[in-house]
């Protein structure tokens, strides 16, 4: 066996985890994703959508996607750089810049990409990257390949975060990085504070809003539409894996900026462009949103029904008031075990373990979307009280 096989072979918790009947990743999915899903044959509830407004399913999506692949093919078959630009895209950077209310748009295949490439490359060697402790593994990948200075503050704590920018030099670039939702735990950014430090130190803001559009805001704008405070946030990031019901993500910031990323952003010059079918069905997605708030209307029902819910039951759920339910387990191997039996209950949720969170931080993550019930929620609400009571969690 090669050096790199025989270090790799060590790393067996994948299979001591399906040895115990716990494993809880790449679980088939044979219908499409609603929220109702076909695994294995049977019927099951999902939860672990990040498709907040519920359209990944609506046949008008589906039907801009098919008329854009008739039109457009199935790919471009090169960077926006290059040849993979195409007039769909110019048309739906135009529609996300006015939905947002910046100046200019930049659209990236994936929302990760936008995180690695914008920060990477946004500023220097001798200026700073100020980030949540608990931002997501796209902006960390982002700031690890960026040759500034990085600075670490607590998560949403305000002090931290002027103690770092207390460190940096006043007439360097400091550029402050958040997410707007924090993704596991479902807890909002303080971003209106974050922007009067910013304004205090001389610094720009970036607010990733992969899980605050079509969730906050009007028409589902987001937290900094939420706030008031767009005019004041530098950077906003989105993607349309979630809430637009597609793949790809973007960059809303002035033209001063997206001149330099797109002479500068390797994630956006050395990668083939989106789709013709995702774009189009962002574009649909976008269009759906502004015309029926009472979607987002109905999520937020949902939501306070299902977080009084898991409070009434004793259900450990942090700081949440979003959409994203974390319940805590605080054990690795009970968080696989209490997730495979919700699904032998019909309930699919999603389990956060070590390295994605503390071991004793473990959690099982329960999202909501639109197109949700209240019946189903209280079905879901039945099921997972009987399996924590099992697993004496809760009384």
């Amino acid at each position: 066996m090669k050096l790199l096989q025989a270090k790799l072979s060590k790393y067996t918790a994948p299979q001591e985890a399906k040895a115990a009947g716990v494993y809880p990743y790449f679980r088939a999915i044979s219908s499409e994703q609603d929220p109702e899903v076909i695994m294995d044959g049977k019927k099951v509830l999902m939860f672990g959508s990040n498709c907040y407004s519920g359209l990944v399913n609506d046949p008008r999506i589906k039907e801009a996607a098919i008329e854009a692949t008739r039109k457009y093919g199935t790919g471009c078959a090169g960077s926006p750089f290059l040849n993979g630009t195409l007039d769909l895209h110019k048309k739906l950077e135009a529609r996300i810049a006015e939905y947002i209310g910046k100046e200019d748009v930049m659209i990236y295949s994936t929302g990760f990409e936008v995180n690695l490439g914008v920060v990477s490359c946004l500023t220097g060697r001798e200026d700073y990257i100020l980030w949540d402790e608990q931002d997501h593994a796209s902006i960390i990948e982002g700031r690890r390949l960026s040759f500034s200075q990085s600075l670490k503050y607590k998560h949403n704590d305000m002090d931290s975060l002027e103690k770092q920018l207390q460190k940096c030099e006043p007439d360097r670039v400091k550029l402050i990085v958040t997410d707007g939702v924090f993704s596991m735990e479902g807890d909002v950014a303080n971003v209106p504070e974050i922007v009067r430090l910013a304004k205090k130190y001389n610094a720009a803001v970036m607010v990733d809003e992969a899980h605050g559009i079509g969730v906050f805001g009007k028409g589902g704008r987001g937290v900094c539409n939420h706030f008031g405070v767009t005019d004041d946030v530098d950077l906003v990031m989105g993607t349309f894996s979630k809430s637009f019901a597609s793949l790809g993500g973007f960059i809303a910031t002035d033209k001063e900026i997206t001149n330099y990323l797109r002479h500068h952003s390797r994630s956006y010059i050395f990668t083939a462009s989106i789709t013709p079918a995702s774009t189009a069905a962002a574009l649909k997605a976008l269009e759906i949103m502004e015309a029926e708030p009472e979607r987002q209307e109905h999520l937020w029902e949902l939501t306070h029904y299902a977080l009084d819910g898991f409070r009434n039951m004793g259900c450990e759920i942090g700081n949440t008031s979003t959409p994203i339910i974390p319940l805590f387990i605080r054990d690795n191997f009970k968080t696989f075990a209490i997730t495979r039996d919700l699904q032998n209950e019909g309930i699919f949720v999603n389990p956060v373990v070590s390295p994605a969170v503390a071991p004793q931080d473990t959690l099982i993550r329960f999202s909501l979307m639109a197109t949700h019930t209240k019946e189903q929620v209280t079905t879901a609400l039945e099921k997972i009280q009987k399996v924590f009571r099992a697993h004496n969690l809760i009384p």
